[in-house]
């Protein structure tokens, strides 16, 4: 039986909740405990609505006679075995043949921005990472030449902006990146400094770019550590599509040694985000804008 509208688990996604219309999964997502509002349904929608109910509401009606007619007895007249004191019904799952495509290889997902990355060689998604807005990291580990502690030759982390009233990328981004270049170089949060702080650093790109379809702007810098070859850090902002409508910034942390990942990694990376609702709009406001030094 095809489960009633609801909000469910979302199988891509289990720590947040998805609407189910009945028939398929919808782009409406939550967090678990949030108001049990369901969404609106689209405009024009309220004859599909009424069909969904009334289909649902004879479903049970059937399930109920069925249920009924077994407990009495089977077809030879004798009473029906129970498992237990009382017959329960689990929550009810969409079916399989209505969720999502399996997971692509090469594709990371990030269900909270409603984004898709490209996973190139040399990059894997986040093992033993204690940050939980890393969407990829290159592979393996290696020891820090600072403090005692380990290191990864690149990071890309995805994040929601929240606690700003600014909405212009540029400003976002040019703000972001001083952060991102000392967060990853010079202190980390356990007041550890793995490449033994931060002495400079230089402006190596900037500009205008299109992301998944919208007009987004990046900062790259390139820096220089007391410690180690040094890196490069680059803060990513543009307009998100989904929740609240905040915008997205997306930093770029890249070991400059020579076995870091190449700074070109940073615009494949950015290229290759597509949204997930359409997964072809890499075109778009600002499809012609490219990365400029």
């Amino acid at each position: 039986m095809t489960p009633p509208p609801g909000w469910y688990r979302d199988p891509h996604a289990p720590h947040l909740e998805r609407w189910w219309d009945g028939t398929a999964w919808t782009g409406h997502r939550r967090t678990p405990g949030a108001p049990a509002v369901p969404p609106a349904p689209p405009t024009g929608g309220t004859g599909r609505v009424k069909a969904i109910a009334l289909t649902t509401a004879g479903a049970v009606l059937v399930a109920a006679i069925v249920t009924g007619a077994v407990l009495l007895g089977g077809d030879d007249g004798d009473p029906e075995t129970r498992t237990g004191p009382t017959a329960t019904t689990p929550a009810p799952e969409p079916p399989s043949t209505s969720e999502a495509p399996a997971e692509d290889p090469d594709v990371v997902e990030d269900q909270l921005n409603g984004i898709t990355f490209p996973l190139l060689d040399g990059w894997v998604r986040p093992e033993n990472v204690t940050q939980d807005d890393v969407v990829m990291t290159t592979d393996g580990t290696y020891d820090c030449p600072g403090d005692g502690t380990v290191c990864r030759h690149g990071l890309v982390i995805s994040r929601t902006v929240t606690e700003n009233d600014e909405t212009s990328p540029e400003a976002l981004a040019e703000e972001d990146v001083s952060d991102a270049a000392e967060e990853a170089f010079d202190e980390d949060v356990l007041g550890r400094r793995p490449y033994g702080g931060l002495e400079s650093h230089e402006v190596v790109k900037s500009g205008p770019v299109a992301v998944a379809g919208r007009a987004g702007y990046f900062v790259r810098w390139r820096v220089t550590t007391v410690e180690g070859p040094g890196g490069y850090v680059q803060s990513l902002v543009f307009p998100s599509s989904v929740g609240t409508g905040s915008p997205v910034l997306v930093r770029y942390v890249f070991d400059a040694g020579e076995d870091g990942p190449p700074p070109a990694d940073m615009d494949r990376i950015t290229k290759g985000i597509r949204s997930v609702t359409d997964p072809a709009s890499g075109g778009g406001v600002g499809s012609s804008i490219g990365p400029t030094d």
